[in-house]
């Protein structure tokens, strides 16, 4: 049994939705590369933000936050549980946590910053930061463009430093968090994700890919999955390699989550073959 499995397990068992906590399964083109759930899984229980944006759409973990909250004070549920599943860390600590009440950034400035980005280089733009927020360019991961473009984004809009909007104040919410995280012996992990992406050849992710080539400079498409394939595409490697790189960065990226989720003391850990035991520590906060 996997993550999806089990999940809809649980909401059939307490007659609830699933919210999906899956930042990139919220695009309804990216079905194959996201391992989205099929629509035999979707007809088995109610999901909430599976498919529900287009790749062409803005959005990010605050308005996701906001849109989930909204979604969960206009509930009520037989048993008053609500279910969230996903492995986005940000989308759940948003949940969870509340995000800081950064500001969007308007159009005109995020292609004036892509802009800068595509003539300047990266470094030209590290640079600015250091000048305009150095405080924030002290602790940035410097090789992440998105996160150096993001920060020089609110301080060219607002006029403030990116540090200044960072309070990290948890914010107070109406109903108690119970956090259940799902792991295998690595081994066995790393098996699956090979066989995942496997499947996810022979069931089109190529063909998928190849129909959003052209728009492959969305940030939306920045994922693991469609990055190999639209390498592929341009040439950098044979197939066959892109696609051990995919199950590599798929590793990886698994391993970021288990780092990231293993710091919080509130997770209480499981193996995802546990149903029972699950439940029984569900029922311990019913």
């Amino acid at each position: 049994m996997g993550k999806t499995a089990l999940t809809i397990e649980l909401a059939r068992h307490y007659g609830i939705p699933i919210i999906n906590a899956d930042s990139r399964q919220i695009y309804k083109e990216l079905k194959i590369g996201t391992a989205s759930p099929t629509e035999e899984q979707l007809s088995m229980a109610q999901h909430y933000f599976v498919g529900s944006k287009s790749i062409h759409d803005y959005y990010n973990a605050s308005m996701y936050e906001q849109d989930v909250l909204a979604l969960i004070s206009s509930q009520t549920t037989t048993h008053g549980l609500h279910l969230l599943s996903g492995g986005s860390m940000m989308y759940i600590d948003a949940v969870c946590n509340g995000i800081d009440d950064i500001p969007t950034i308007r159009d005109d400035i995020r292609e004036e910053m892509k802009r800068r980005y595509q003539e300047e280089g990266l470094e030209a733009l590290c640079e600015d930061l250091r000048r305009l927020d150095p405080e924030h360019y002290e602790v940035v991961d410097r090789q992440n463009y998105r996160r150096v473009i993001h920060a020089l984004e609110i301080c060219y809009q607002t006029g403030r430093t990116y540090t200044s909007y960072r309070t990290q104040q948890r914010k107070p919410r109406p109903f108690r968090i119970v956090k259940i995280g799902l792991n295998r012996e690595r081994e066995e992990l790393y098996d699956r994700i090979n066989q995942r992406v496997g499947q996810m050849m022979q069931d089109g992710l190529l063909e998928e890919a190849k129909g959003l080539y052209p728009l492959r400079q969305l940030n939306a498409l920045n994922t693991v999955g469609y990055k190999e394939m639209f390498d592929y595409m341009d040439g950098r490697w044979p197939l066959e390699e892109a696609v051990e790189r995919m199950k590599g960065n798929t590793r990886r990226y698994a391993r970021k989550q288990l780092t990231w989720f293993k710091r919080d003391p509130l997770v209480r850990w499981f193996h995802p073959d546990d149903k029972d035991e699950i439940l029984k520590y569900i029922s311990q906060y019913e």
